[in-house]
């Protein structure tokens, strides 16, 4: 293909698109792995702290019942406030979309493009992909920058490699 023919520059557009979703995507994964030991931190030490204030009131250690119930109290209002399941769930939700859109446009790219596909069919496909990731985008919880990190990290090792990307061709 000469480097004016439009199927080049929509793989190169579609080859950023992937990009954008693999580190978006790992991001997003990230997020949501940090938000559920969040939750775990939080959850765990409350339920078996409450049930310790428990046994300690009925085993007539008001003091012990009263700071366990504190810090019960402080755990369940930070659970409350800062949702750690919700936002583990949120990012995961987001880092699967992301995943999805990197599919579908790995496969456009690969198989569809040049095998199915006018100039107008090829920016059509285009516009739908970009449309998709602008649009979760701006609906994806933002991931802390530590979590882009460690995707950045994950991927220049090879982790978002499938094996047969990793084959000699």
């Amino acid at each position: 293909m000469a480097a004016n023919d439009p199927h080049v520059k929509i793989k190169d557009e579609l080859y950023r698109i992937e990009e954008d979703c693999i580190h978006s995507g790992k991001s997003q994964f990230n997020a949501g792995d940090r938000w559920a030991f969040y939750h775990y931190c939080l959850g765990i030490p409350s339920v078996v702290l409450s049930s310790i204030a428990g046994a300690a009131f009925l085993k007539d250690y008001p003091e012990l019942a009263g700071a366990m119930s504190i810090i019960v109290t402080v755990l369940t209002a930070l659970m409350t406030f800062l949702k750690p399941s919700e936002r583990a769930s949120s990012h995961k939700s987001s880092g699967d979309q992301y995943l999805a859109l990197r599919n579908d446009a790995r496969i456009f790219r690969e198989i569809k493009l040049d095998q199915a596909c006018d100039a107008q069919a090829a920016i059509d496909g285009l516009d739908e992909f970009t449309k998709r990731r602008n649009e979760l985008n701006k609906s994806s919880m933002p991931p802390a920058r530590r979590d882009f990190i460690k995707a950045r990290k994950g991927i220049d090792s090879g982790e978002a490699l499938h094996a047969v990307d990793k084959k000699d061709k």
